[in-house]
This record gives C-alpha cells, structure tokens and sequence, in this order.
C-alpha cells in the first residue's frame, strides 16, 4: 500500500475516533516543535468582531502568549485587517515577495495553484488533519490535495420573525408551498417584507446557492463541473420569480439591490418576516427584541438533501522556509479550546468533529445548535476552483436580474453559466 493510500486510510479511521471522542487534545508539540532556532512567523488575521471592539486582537493576543509559553523557540506576529482589506493586502504581500508565514483570509485556491502554499499533510499531525469536517476537507482541497484549512464555518437556515409569525397565526414552513403561503399572509397582515431576497453585488451567489440547493441543484454538478443553467437551477429560479417576486412578497427593494446587510438590518427593525440567516444575526435581533425562529430553508416538498455552509480559511505560505514552526502553531490553533473559544464568542461554528461536539452538549451555545446540524451535510461554493473568484463574481452583478419583470431565468443563468465554462477550461 502506498504512502498517500496509507495516509488516507489512517485518516478516516482517526475521524471516526474523533467522532466518537477518542483523539487527544494536540498541542503541537513533538515533530513539528520550534527545534530549528529563534523563528518569527508573521501572521495576518480578519477581523471578526461587528461592534468595531477588539476581540480578534484579543483572541489573537492570548492565544500566542499560551502557544509561546509552550515553544520558547517561535515567536508570531500578528496583524489584525478589516474583512474589507485583508484579502487585498495578502495579495499585494505576496505579490511583493514579502508572503506572510500564514493567512487567515477568505479565499486559498489562487496561492494552492502558484504554488505558494504548503499543503496540510506538510503542517498537520495526522490526528488534527482528520478532525476537520468532511464537507470542509473537501472545499479546502485544489486538484484534491488540501491546501485551505478551515478556520470558521456557518450554515444559513430559514430565520423568521416569531412575533410576526404569531400575530399572523402561522407556523414554520416546511416546504416552498408552505413557504409562500406564509410569505402571503404576513403581507396581508402588514408585514412590509414577508421575505428579504438580497440578491444584490454584496452576497448574491450565496443567496443564490442556498436557493439552489434547497431546490435539487447547485452551481456545479456531482462531477464537480460548472452546471449553473441546469433544469433544476432554472426551475428554482422560475419559482422564485414567479411565487415571491412577481406577487410583492419580497419588499419594496428589488431583489436584485438588495444587501444582505441592509436586508439584516430590516430584519432586526422587525420588517421582515423571513429570511435566510447568519450566525451573527441572532445577537443583533436579541439587542432589538426580535424573537427569531429557526428551520432549514425548506425544499421543493419538504427538508432539502444539503444546506449551503460557508468557511473561512487560514494557510502556510512556503515563502519563508517555516514549514515546521508553522505546523506547530496551527496544531495549536486546532486544539478544541481554541476553536471553541473563537467559533463561539463569534456565533459561529466550529471547523473540527470533536469541538463540535462538545458545543452540541454545552448549553451556552444553544443557539447554534440548528447550524451544527446542518453543517456535516453542507456544501460549500466552489472555492477549490481558480475560476470561482471570476464566476462568483459574475453571479454577484446579473443574478438578480433573473426576477425582474423583463428577466428570463434561463437566459440569465446561461449567460452566466457560459462565463463559468469558459473560466473553468482556463484553469
């Protein structure tokens, strides 16, 4: 048996110990220790905290302190950039050959084709590679070897507002029939927006996709090749122009200039009756006294086979030569209590089976409890993909227009689907 079946074997049944709780809380110590002399890696983090307060420097800050107390041998610097700026200024680092030793960033697969990344067999003890989720294994894999790492995940179930909910006496949908049904009766009970379709250039194609997977498709097909105009994705479209758009269920905004942000915002101003959530939602409705429930985005007749999940990632940059200082930092950064602590001060969701785990059982996160159940069985864009960044974007800019009054869904998935394949046959 060769070494890369090996590792694979030894993987899945690692997995599976994790599952059942049997892995050992790594460390990173042995291996992949600092015993190469005073190394200093550089390490450039998003910021994650919504009130502009410094929680991620925090988290950060004490986290190098416990993993320096541990390896006298490494030192980590860190850098802490807005969402808005950090991928950028990866980029220009990178492209200046002043690589960062690791990233934790949005997007992996444009350095995994360069050639710039170590892979995570390279940094990982086998027991921390096979703790990830699956469906994030898989998202972090170019040319299926995992080069992204995940560091946060979320799903997007169904939220709606309890109280509007109530005050129209309907339950939770289960199914798109349901769904409009519902969607009709907050209008005629008032509700402004019974359901917010942010369509619009900030997060259209994960909006799009959680539409899509509810209703049999996705943007790529069971052999992972671009499939964006298939007869089911048009299918959803159809109904979403003709159920929601084209009754005046989604709002006085268009779909297609709308924002996830401003539909959140709508949502904690109690406007809005339904809509697909974050995470972090929850938090700001709590502030305003909105009562959310939550259930899977319904499907077609009923549960969907798989729910979108979304991944951050953090990566080694071979740039500078730390492959095994790096690898010992990230083993740290894997440990439960550390990926614990961030997912859950950031209502998100944790990356590994045995964190997981143990936030189903913690009562302080209960919330989230609906997100982890959906999370194994997620499926995530195609970030692996070169030509996402390209294709994403596209679906950004023309989805909506597949709901307005002049648009034909099959035309407008096709245009866009075109672009997908001929960016694919690029890479």
């Amino acid at each position: 048996m060769d070494e890369a079946v090996e590792r694979r074997r030894f993987l899945g049944l690692t997995a599976a110990a994790a599952a059942l709780g049997l892995t050992a809380t790594m460390t990173g110590c042995g291996s992949l220790g600092g015993d190469s002399g005073d190394v200093t890696l550089r390490l450039v983090a998003a910021d994650y905290d919504l009130t502009g307060g410094d929680t991620t420097k925090k988290y950060w800050n004490d986290l190098v302190a416990a993993f320096e107390a541990q390896h006298p041998g490494i030192k980590v610097e860190v850098s802490i950039e807005s969402w808005d700026d950090v991928d950028r200024k990866v980029s220009e680092m990178v492209e200046a050959d002043k690589a960062p030793d690791i990233a934790q960033i949005g997007a992996y697969a444009d350095y995994a084709a360069a050639g710039d990344l170590y892979a995570a067999e390279e940094l990982l003890t086998i027991p921390v590679q096979a703790n990830f989720l699956a469906p994030l294994v898989e998202a972090g894999e170019y040319k299926r070897t995992q080069y992204g790492l995940p560091f946060v995940a979320s799903t997007r179930p169904l939220f709606y507002n309890q109280g509007l909910f109530d005050d129209a006496g309907i339950e939770a949908p289960t199914s798109w029939a349901e769904l409009a049904e519902a969607a009709e009766k907050l209008k005629d009970n008032g509700v402004r927006t019974p359901f917010a379709l942010p369509l619009g250039p900030e997060e259209a194609q994960a909006e799009a996709l959680m539409w899509l997977l509810s209703g049999g498709g996705g943007w790529t097909d069971a052999t992972d090749r671009y499939a964006v105009d298939s007869d089911a994705n048009i299918k959803t479209f159809d109904w979403l122009k003709k159920n929601l758009v084209g009754k005046g269920l989604t709002g006085p905004v268009a779909p297609g200039k709308l924002n996830r942000k401003a539909a959140f915002a709508a949502f904690t101003n109690g406007e809005v009756g339904m809509l697909n959530g974050h995470p972090s939602l929850l938090q700001e409705a709590a502030k305003k006294g909105v009562k959310v429930g939550q259930v899977p985005l319904p499907g077609v007749e009923g549960p969907p086979k798989a729910a979108m999940g979304v991944a951050d990632w953090i990566m080694g940059f071979k740039q500078n030569g730390h492959r095994k200082e790096i690898g010992a930092f990230l083993n740290f950064v894997f440990t439960d209590d550390n990926v614990l602590k961030f997912a859950g001060d950031n209502d998100l969701l944790p990356v590994t089976v045995s964190a997981s785990s143990r936030m189903e059982t913690e009562p302080e996160h209960a919330d989230l409890r609906v997100f982890l159940k959906t999370l194994p069985d997620s499926q995530l864009p195609p970030v692996g993909k070169t030509s996402w960044a390209k294709v994403s974007e596209n679906v950004k800019q023309n989805i909506g227009k597949a709901v307005t009054p002049a648009g034909r869904p099959a035309d407008v998935l096709g245009s866009i689907g075109r672009v997908a394949t001929a960016a694919e046959s690029a890479e």
